[in-house]
């Protein structure tokens, strides 16, 4: 009965809500009521219609801020039909005490997407920054939702796309079970824009049909009453504690100067507080002190490093974008994701340093510097706002170690990642380049297009790949580079440890294509330059064909911490010509297969193709006898060594020299 009295039609065709009363009034007692009985209800709603933007985390506690503020302080009045003409199994009982606090809620979620402040001196709303709410807060921690299956991804996907209103009115609809009429009345009473096309959106988006009897808005994936829990950085937290208990004053000093949370770029952008105030330290902060090679300065150069690039790109007189780049390189702050190669050195440059690049890459304002031993990326929003996101850092800081670098191995630096590719920046006497593919030594390399600045087009990278399909290079004057997920690429040669050069012949590109895959191993090493020698060739017993062995020796900029294994490449399986090698023997920091040592000795348990097992092994022309010992025992003199052995024996080599010095296999 009560429910046919709230919806009686009126003469214009709609139905009568509790709203529509003049006289009906809802009290602080009713509302509160109402609130915490459905306070789940209300702030999945809330949640629902809340900015995408706001990120998981802060749409969660702003959501319960909402519905916990919109409790009145006073007696209110109802003032939008809010009442359904029908309730769908499950869902509340349309009160006007809830149907007051849902329009409170439903007004205060959309004003987050476009928050504003009346001035009364001019007479007009000026638009305000999003700003965290002041409850509740949570500390410590950042909460999520729990995740949804398919079907939840798919919607959450469709309501990110559709604005405010149209959000609200899909809510109001599949959530509430209100019919159009009243959702358009709803949505008026709570001033939202263009509510005819807000419904109109809604109706085009059909929710998908999923396996359950509830709708996929009542799903985990939507609950913000039911979450999870992660900590924040506790290092960190730990430390601003004790800084805030130690200095208070200067915090708040320098709170002021970083400008406030989620506005836009302070002077020193997303830099910490200054540490120094020495000549040499302003010297080093000072944009117009940054220096920059002349143009054609590489011609004359007595070698040709990153000393003698130009500054380049469209954004080198920008100085507001320097004074960032040289302030976060100088004190990163805790909004910065600052990366390094092994070895390298993060502290501040020592003076002003040399500007290579300063331009927009792939919606990205990146800055290259070098100090004489270092080469540092520095990367934020091109549209330099600094405002933070729940989905990453403000800015990025990556440093590379690149003393004695020299033409080829200072050839290219890597100007930005973005969706699987790269893209360079080449030296200023590369001309052309090509894109080539190891795993197809046969096959044409396709040019790659090189702008007036020297950045090139984007580079399919196989530095983030888990499978091995391709491996692409870049080939520059001959010289062969790949990326290994740092800064600068890595140099790939062939040839003998003295005198190793570009893989250019078949025998090289063979061996390169035999190797491409095990290059991953090497990821995140600080690797300046691979080198692949092919130290002995090997006719197998029982007819087993000719094999390769090949000795790769990977170099880093830091002379510590290099990396040698030696593979057998057996003849290939039909129709795989480049299978890749068998990886026998392992070293890490050794001189072996170096300039300082350019020997090798690996050996292997081989099975023939009649099912036979045999130890097989070589090593480099200087070797004059191969000794086994263990559990297969044999000697041959020479440099190679086939002996019949069993399945999974444990075996150690020797060799001699021929002056008699002992050499040891790799292990």
């Amino acid at each position: 009965m009560e429910q046919q009295q709230a919806t009686a039609p009126r003469p214009d065709g709609r139905r009568t809500g509790a709203g529509d009363d003049p006289a009906a009034f809802v009290g602080v007692e009713q509302a509160e009521a109402a609130l915490v009985e459905h306070y789940p209800r209300l702030v999945r709603l809330a949640y629902l219609v809340l900015p995408p933007t706001l990120g998981r985390n802060r749409r969660v506690v702003t959501a319960h801020a909402v519905v916990q503020r919109a409790l009145p302080r006073r007696r209110a009045r109802v003032q939008a039909p809010v009442l359904p003409a029908q309730r769908r199994p499950g869902q509340p009982v349309t009160t006007p005490g809830y149907a007051f606090v849902r329009l409170r809620v439903l007004r205060a979620a959309l004003a987050a997407e476009r928050p504003r402040v009346r001035l009364p001196v001019v007479r007009r709303d000026v638009p305000l920054p999003p700003l965290p709410p002041l409850l509740p807060q949570v500390w410590g921690l950042r909460l999520f939702p729990h995740s949804g299956g398919a079907d939840e991804l798919a919607l959450d996907r469709t309501l990110s796309a559709l604005p405010g209103p149209a959000r609200a009115a899909f809510v109001l609809r599949d959530l509430e079970g209100l019919g159009d009429a009243d959702v358009r009345a709803v949505l008026e009473a709570a001033g939202a824009e263009d509510a005819e096309d807000a419904l109109a959106a809604a109706a085009g988006t059909a929710p998908p049909a999923g396996s359950r009897d509830r709708s996929v808005l009542e799903s985990p994936e939507f609950d913000p009453c039911s979450l999870q829990a992660r900590p924040t950085d506790l290092v960190r937290r730990r430390r601003h504690a004790r800084a805030a208990l130690a200095a208070g004053a200067a915090v708040l000093a320098c709170g002021a100067l970083l400008g406030l949370p989620g506005g836009g770029w302070g002077p020193d952008g997303a830099a910490a507080p200054p540490y120094a105030e020495n000549a040499a330290a302003r010297a080093a902060l000072d944009p117009y002190r940054v220096t920059a090679a002349a143009t054609g300065a590489w011609r004359t150069a007595v070698r040709r490093d990153f000393a003698a690039w130009p500054a380049r790109g469209n954004r080198t007189q920008d100085r507001d974008l320097l004074r960032r780049a040289l302030a976060v390189w100088a004190r990163p702050g805790p909004d910065v994701q600052v990366s390094a190669t092994p070895g390298t050195a993060k502290g501040p440059a020592a003076g002003p340093p040399q500007l290579l690049y300063a331009g927009v890459v792939d919606r990205a304002a990146v800055v290259l510097l070098y100090d004489g031993l270092r080469v540092v990326r520095y990367a934020e929003p091109a549209d330099g706002s600094g405002a933070e996101q729940d989905s990453g850092p403000r800015a990025a800081l990556d440093f590379a170690r690149t003393d004695g670098a020299e033409d080829g191995s200072a050839a290219a630096l890597v100007l930005g990642r973005s969706d699987g590719n790269v893209r360079y920046l080449t030296a200023p006497w590369v001309r052309d380049a090509e894109l080539a593919d190891l795993l197809k030594p046969a096959g044409a390399a396709r040019p790659l297009p090189i702008g007036e600045d020297g950045s090139t087009g984007p580079v399919p990278s196989p530095a983030r790949t888990t499978d091995c399909t391709s491996w692409q290079a870049l080939r520059m004057g001959g010289g062969l580079l790949t990326d290994l997920g740092e800064l600068v690429p890595a140099r790939l040669t062939y040839g003998p440890p003295e005198q190793p050069g570009d893989p250019a012949g078949p025998r090289a590109r063979s061996a390169w294509a035999r190797t491409a895959c095990h290059l991953g191993t090497l990821r995140g090493q600080g690797v300046r330059a691979v080198n692949d020698w092919e130290f002995a060739q090997q006719q197998l017993p029982a007819g087993g064909g000719s094999a390769a062995w090949v000795c790769t020796r990977a170099d880093t900029w830091r002379g510590a911490g290099s990396r040698t294994f030696a593979q057998i490449q057996t003849p290939a399986a039909s129709g795989r010509p480049y299978e890749p090698g068998a990886v026998v023997a392992r070293s890490e920091g050794g001189p072996g297969c170096g300039p300082r040592h350019p020997l090798a000795l690996a050996g292997v348990l081989w099975k023939a193709p009649g099912g036979q097992w045999w130890l097989v092994a070589a090593g480099s022309g200087q070797l004059a006898e191969i000794t086994a010992s263990g559990g297969v025992t044999g000697r041959a003199a020479g440099s190679q060594l086939a002996v019949p052995a069993k399945a999974g024996a444990q075996v150690e080599l020797s060799g001699l020299l021929g002056n008699g010095v002992p050499v040891s296999g790799l292990e």
